[in-house]
């Protein structure tokens, strides 16, 4: 069975072109494992950022918490065990301002802690979720995917490739601003060609 992680983050909801890249990337997984599951985490509703709770919360002992760092350290683990429980993360990837949307980023600040993703060795970091795919539906109005005003992609495959997921493919509707049913066409022929 594959368990496919399916992360929205676009504030546009059911009219953003990077959920409909995402749907067409799961309708195609699915396809291919008719007993897949499929969790959906929509960012855009809302994720608490990290902060100093957090950071006591999550490196206290389990048995040494308080009743607030015991709620706060939950709702990291379960996010971080959606993580560890997928096959293939789905990941929309809206690029706001040549980044990452601020949520995806509070998403990712949840995710990584040491002993956790990822780990230092004498031979440098580790990633600890090896095995893993991930598959990002890239979309921007002006941003080339992998351009020099793009400080989306690189981050979030340096990142993904830190907790050990190595095996990262982007699908792209970019630069929809000159041409977007064109720069969507691309995107979803590009889906169509994924190895599913």
């Amino acid at each position: 069975m594959t368990n496919i992680l399916r992360v929205e983050s676009s504030i546009k909801g059911d009219a953003a072109v990077s959920r409909r890249l995402t749907d067409r990337i799961v309708a195609r997984l699915v396809a291919a494992n008719p007993d897949a599951v499929t969790v959906t985490r929509d960012l855009a509703a809302g994720i608490r950022p990290v902060d100093g709770q957090w950071l006591g919360a999550v490196y206290t002992p389990t048995e040494a918490r308080t009743e607030s760092q015991q709620a706060t350290a939950a709702y990291a683990d379960a996010l971080l065990d959606e993580v560890k429980a997928a096959d293939v993360l789905v990941i929309a990837l809206p690029v706001y301002n040549f980044g990452l949307p601020a949520q995806l980023k509070a998403w990712i600040d949840q995710l990584a802690r040491k002993g956790e993703t990822f780990r230092y060795t004498e031979a440098g970091p580790e990633g600890l979720l090896p095995g893993k795919r991930a598959i990002v539906a890239y979309t921007s109005d002006g941003t080339k995917l992998g351009s020099e005003i793009d400080f989306a992609s690189g981050y979030l495959r340096h990142i993904l490739g830190f907790f050990g997921i190595a095996d990262v493919e982007f699908v792209a509707a970019d630069a929809m601003a000159f041409g977007a049913e064109e720069a969507i066409g691309r995107g979803e022929a590009q889906v169509d060609a994924l190895a599913a």
